[in-house]
């Protein structure tokens, strides 16, 4: 029944700090959402047409015109040309249709002179058949067409002339008629073609009869060439509306001035907007919801990727998302502040997150939370921009976010976070100028400078916040930042002014310890500065009896020789639980609390055992041993095994590097075998390193000195 009880509330402690953990997501996820919620939300415009706009009205986006861009289209279609292909051979076929005409009469006149025995020299008349005859001999030669379109007269002529003119007027009539053949000729121009052909063979010399029959032929020959191409007119039209670029409303282009008339066309520009819709777009919220769990989604890759413990892992998570949100809070209030014609948004610090990440929790992290806030910031800042985005704003709040992590040293003394602001500072104005000056921005100087001012505050803001923030978090979540451990080293703070007061044997013995356990954790890759930190503290209950404890004895009788073996063991066991307690009641952080009473674990006191044996007293081991707990972490098993070296080698009566090396293997050899390192996750390895550190520090502290010469005085 036990048993099932524990299983239970294990599995309800689990199920609860899963619920806890994915509790924080939802947080932040919500904050994100809501943050940036109003600022893409579709406005709608309260317009009618023909009204006057009450204000100003810029597009929000970018968007095709497709009305007007066809409008383009069809006016640049309609003013293209219609095509026009000139047909080449057409002068050759009317060239060689004139020349077999001529060939023709030309052939008829040989057959004249054949038949008639004349020499194809002679140029006198031969004894022919009659015209009648020599005409239709002459029409059974061409075609019906050519005997249909000629006239008589011209055919007479052809058949009443000699070989020699009809050859003369054969070149003249092809000559003419090719030359105005091979320019392009219209439906409208064919006249004028014709006129042409007539004016060149009018000046032949040649009978007149035959030259009227060469004319008629001429323009008999001449026709259109030219003629309409509908495929290349509509490739051209089609190539020409290919060529229209579309018309594009763009972001930020003014629609409609504050005092103008509404009219049809910005009416309907508003309407293609979307910014008459009364009906509610999700699409942006849908967009928006994706781009949050996006930003979830690299919060929840370095939270999964890394093997923590679970109370770790929320308390990191708990720690991240409260400086996420502060941050957004930050961001959103600064964006609600009406100012026109002034980007706030540049006095946002948004160092202050990664800073203070950096510092509470390391530099990946705050790498991951200034990529968020760059994200963010791109849409919370946007309503001094057009755009959804305002990706100005988004590169500064990164480069400024990153420069906070790369300029904040380990060493976060107040000062050195402050001087972190100012180079954060200089970040900002060099970034925000090339921002302004890339655009080629028309600014005058007291517009620059007021952007440089601001830049500059929100650099030291960042610091500001950051030193203001730092306690309120190492309070509420009880963290030991590096600040608190170096504030907690200062030689001024009350409880170590103590230790050097009451107990000065303590406090030597303190920093001892604390220089061999830091080098000894820095080299196995614990926290040395907590482990240097906390050796200052983890005897600070010697303060309460310091006389009892032989680092305090000097030139005083030991008081144990007074006391019995138990009361002395229950006033050495004891500075544990003391210290512990005062500890507590001055806050301290758990952590070195842990290594006040975890230091000697359950070691077993044997100096007091062995005494009350010699006296005969019935006692255990166990009634001599240390409370515990055993040390739970690496810093705490260094200290304790630091502290047990310190010891026994500061009691050593002629210290040597054989006798030193010998006795620190021996002291780690026994915290093994006692079982003192069994609830740390110490390795072999790192033991073996460990006594190597511890080996090396020792032997700067007992190097061989040089032995100087006494100088007698001779006198």
């Amino acid at each position: 029944m036990k048993t099932n009880k524990k299983f239970f509330m294990k599995r309800l402690v689990k199920l609860n700090k899963k619920l806890t953990y994915w509790m924080v997501f939802l947080t932040i996820g919500l904050v994100m959402f809501f943050s940036m919620y109003s600022n893409v939300k579709p406005a709608k415009l309260d317009v009618e047409q023909f009204s006057i706009a009450k204000e100003t009205i810029r597009s929000p986006i970018t968007i095709e015109d497709k009305e007007q861009t066809e409008k383009k289209r069809n006016e640049v279609v309609s003013q293209v040309k219609p095509q026009y292909v000139m047909k080449q051979e057409y002068a050759q076929n009317r060239v060689d249709l004139i020349s077999s005409i001529f060939d023709s009469a030309i052939d008829l006149q040989n057959e004249l002179v054949k038949n008639s025995g004349a020499t194809e020299t002679s140029d006198s008349p031969v004894s022919v058949p009659s015209e009648n005859e020599r005409l239709e001999w002459l029409k059974k030669k061409l075609t019906n067409t050519v005997n249909n379109d000629l006239s008589e007269t011209t055919l007479k002529a052809l058949v009443n002339h000699t070989k020699t003119d009809l050859s003369i007027a054969k070149d003249a009539a092809v000559t003419a008629v090719n030359k105005v053949m091979t320019e392009r000729i219209s439906a409208n121009e064919v006249e004028n073609a014709k006129k042409k052909v007539e004016d060149q063979i009018r000046y032949i010399s040649l009978p007149q009869d035959l030259k009227n029959a060469t004319i008629e032929l001429g323009r008999y020959a001449i026709i259109q060439n030219e003629f309409y191409d509908p495929k290349a007119t509509e490739e051209l039209k089609k190539q020409a509306s290919e060529n229209v670029e579309p018309v594009r409303i763009l972001q930020g282009q003014i629609i409609v001035e504050e005092g103008q008339l509404i009219d049809q066309e910005i009416y309907r520009q508003l309407q293609l907007l979307g910014l008459l819709d009364n009906n509610n777009s999700h699409l942006p919220f849908i967009g928006l919801l994706l781009f949050v769990l996006i930003l979830l989604a690299s919060i929840f890759s370095y939270f999964r990727g890394y093997k923590r413990q679970d109370q770790n892992q929320q308390k990191e998570l708990l720690i991240f998302g409260t400086i996420l949100i502060i941050s957004f809070i930050i961001m959103k209030g600064i964006s609600l502040i009406p100012i026109d014609n002034v980007d706030l948004a540049i006095i946002f610090p948004a160092a202050m997150c990664s800073m203070l990440i950096k510092i509470l929790l390391n530099d990946r992290l705050g790498f991951i939370g200034t990529v968020i806030l760059a994200a963010s910031g791109a849409i919370i800042f946007n309503s001094q921009t057009s755009g959804p985005f305002h990706l100005i704003i988004s590169l500064y709040i990164l480069f400024s976010g990153l420069s906070g992590l790369f300029f904040l040293t380990n060493q976060n003394h107040r000062t050195k976070i402050f001087q972190a602001g100012l180079f954060v500072a200089l970040v900002n104005i060099v970034v925000i100028v090339a921002m302004l000056f890339i655009p080629n921005s028309k600014f005058s100087g007291i517009h620059y400078l007021f952007y440089v001012v601001m830049a500059i505050f929100s650099g030291v803001l960042s610091s500001v916040l950051t030193i203001g923030l730092l306690p309120f978090f190492e309070a509420g979540f009880g963290i030991l930042s590096t600040m608190k451990l170096i504030e907690l080293s200062n030689p001024n703070h009350p409880l170590l002014k103590k230790i050097l007061t009451d107990a000065p044997g303590t406090y030597h013995h303190s920093v001892m310890v604390a220089n061999l356990a830091e080098g000894a954790c820095e080299a196995i890759g614990a926290n040395g500065l907590l482990a240097r930190v906390a050796s200052y503290y983890h005897d600070i209950g010697k303060t309460k009896r310091p006389s009892f404890f032989i680092e305090n004895q000097m030139n005083m009788s030991n008081p144990h020789d007074r006391l019995t073996p138990e009361q002395s063991r229950d006033i050495i066991i004891a500075h544990t639980t003391e210290g512990a307690e005062i500890l507590k009641a001055h806050r301290m952080p758990k952590e070195i609390v842990d290594v006040a009473l975890q230091h000697h674990g359950t070691s077993f006191l044997k100096f007091f055992y062995h005494k009350a044996k010699e006296m005969g007293k019935d006692v255990s081991e166990n009634d001599f041993r240390y409370p515990g707990p055993k040390p739970q972490t690496k810093e705490i098993a260094v200290i304790s095994i630091a502290d047990s070296v310190e010891a026994a080698v500061r009691s050593m009566a002629n210290p040597t590097m054989e006798k030193i090396e010998q006795l620190v293997k021996n002291i780690i050899k026994d915290k093994l075998n006692d079982g003192q390192l069994s609830d740390c996750d110490l390795t072999f390895k790192e033991l073996t390193i460990i006594e190597k550190t511890l080996l090396e520090t020792l032997h700067g502290i007992f190097h061989n000195r040089i032995e100087y010469p006494e100088i007698k005085n001779e006198r």
